[in-house]
Order: structure tokens, then C-alpha cells, then sequence
């Protein structure tokens, strides 16, 4: 008897580990708000989203207030399409705002940081933020870098 209580006790603690795993592995990959709850959706068009993924969160002043929903491109334009899915009490984003792509830290995750404007209009379900600033890719700003530095060599 004594026995069959232990490994009841021990099969308790290892299905409770398990658990707390799964859930700081959904925590960790952003699973863990999968819907919008009667939030609406925006729309924003970048020239280069450089490695935003679908579930990064969208900020404003610091403050997570959605996250994307979808990532598309467009055949016309040549731009990358994002969508937001914003939660419902963040509704009174002014139709000014704009969207800017934003790395947290040096090398981590890319997200969406949105400023207001001015505009005493609000954004409704399905508007798209017109004023949007890409990503900045880092390679770029090296190649840049490395490449005024040559240019400079050779003007000596």
C-alpha cells in the first residue's frame, strides 16, 4: 500500500513538471494569446519586415496592445502586407498613428512599435496605419558601413 502511494506521489510531480514545461514552452513562442478576444484588425505595408514573425507583439508606448496576425506580400506593390490583431480596449489609436519595425536589443526578437499622431479620428476594424518605417536590417548598415570605409581608403 505504502508503495502504490509513492508512485501515485511521484506520477502527481511528474505530470505537474510536464505541465509547467508546456507551458513556459507556449510562454516562451508567444502561444499563449492565439486570439483577439473582439479585438479588430489593422493594416500596415513595409518595404522590408525584416524577421518580424506572425505573433510578435505590437507596442505602444512600451506597452504590449496586440500582436500580428498575418504576414503577406504584396504582388503589385512589392511590399510586405502585416496585419494586427489589437485588443479591444486600445481602440481610440488616432488615424495619424504611425507603425514603425523594431529590434529588442541588439540581436532580438523584431516587433511593432506604434506612435499616435495627432488626428482626433480613430482607427477602426480593417484601417490601414498610411506612415510605416522598415525594419533595419543590420547587415545592411554594415555593408554601408564597410563600404564608405573602402571609399574612403580610396580617396587617399
Amino acid at each position: 500500500m505504502h508503495n502504490r502511494t509513492l508512485e501515485i506521489g511521484v506520477g502527481v510531480f511528474v505530470a505537474l513538471g510536464l505541465a509547467a514545461l508546456l507551458m513556459l514552452a507556449m510562454k516562451v513562442s508567444n502561444l499563449g494569446a492565439l486570439s483577439a478576444d473582439g479585438g479588430y484588425e489593422l493594416t500596415a505595408r513595409f518595404d522590408n519586415i525584416g524577421g518580424l514573425k506572425v505573433r510578435s507583439p505590437v507596442t505602444m508606448a512600451g506597452v504590449r496592445i496586440g500582436r500580428v496576425s498575418e504576414i503577406s506580400f504584396d504582388n503589385e506593390t512589392y511590399e510586405a502586407v502585416a496585419r494586427f490583431a489589437i485588443e479591444p480596449q486600445y481602440n481610440r489609436l488616432p488615424k495619424d498613428t504611425s507603425a514603425s519595425i523594431f529590434t529588442a536589443g541588439l540581436l532580438g526578437e523584431q516587433y511593432v512599435g506604434l506612435e499616435p499622431g495627432g488626428e482626433e479620428a480613430f482607427l477602426g476594424a480593417d484601417d490601414e496605419i498610411r506612415m510605416t518605417q522598415s525594419a533595419v536590417v543590420l547587415e545592411q548598415i554594415i555593408g554601408q558601413f564597410l563600404y564608405s570605409k573602402a571609399s574612403e581608403g580610396e580617396d587617399k
